[in-house]
């Protein structure tokens, strides 16, 4: 699954990024610390336009009377994407890019505690996430949600693991967004082995209020 993410792509480098038109409204584009139902900036390409637009991450099916109307819906299987009622409609036809630097996974120790690792690129750049969206109004309040889509983790991530979010790389972009035809069922798998690369960071980001680079930053051996 993914739980957490991180984000400090400066909003002109995300629509450069994407070639897409960058929305007036975005939210702050640093966030060490993404956590469920902030806003984040998400790449579409709706009437033949690439846009960057802030949705809500936590996708809010249709038929939610409430924002709390039902469980937490972050992540959507690749699995069984195509086939769950909150997700088949997306999957066809609401399909997005969210730009990230890294996300977050735990480990537990013996004791139960949560051990914290930050995950990026090994080549330094950005990760992009497959994703889908959905909006959603009730009363007059009005929400364009997003879930990431995720697969089985690769061997290497699997250590920390048994899930990863569908990572894609520049040339799927368009096939997923659904410009070049049908086929995006097919980049809906684990990343290349050595794509990632890993590192225990502070327990502090196990915290949804915790903020700035230092929860990036690898611990030391004296910590």
């Amino acid at each position: 699954m993914c739980g957490r993410f991180a984000v400090t792509l400066p909003r002109d480098a995300m629509a450069e990024l994407f070639a897409a038109t960058p929305g007036n409204n975005l939210p702050d584009p640093v966030n060490f610390n993404v956590c469920p139902t902030n806003q984040i900036a998400v790449a579409t390409s709706e009437e033949g336009q690439r846009r960057l637009q802030p949705m809500r991450w936590g996708f809010l099916p249709h038929w939610y009377n409430a924002e709390n109307g039902g469980p937490l819906l972050i992540n959507a299987r690749a699995e069984t994407i195509a086939k769950k009622p909150a997700f088949k409609a997306a999957a066809r036809a609401r399909r997005c890019l969210i730009p990230t630097m890294g996300f977050y996974e735990w480990t537990k120790t013996p004791d139960g505690a949560r051990n914290p690792w930050y995950i990026t690129r090994a080549d330094g750049a950005p990760l992009v996430f497959a994703a889908v969206w959905q909006d959603w109004e009730r009363e007059g309040r009005a929400h364009r949600t997003c879930a990431i889509v995720t697969c089985a983790a690769n061997a290497a991530m699997s250590a920390i693991h048994h899930r990863m979010p569908v990572i894609l790389t520049l040339d799927s972009f368009g096939l997923w967004l659904g410009e070049e035809g049908h086929g995006a069922a097919t980049v809906m798998k684990p990343t290349a082995e050595d794509a990632l690369v890993w590192h225990r960071v502070d327990r502090t980001v196990n915290s949804n209020c915790a903020s700035g680079p230092e929860l990036i930053q690898p611990l030391t051996s004296s910590d």
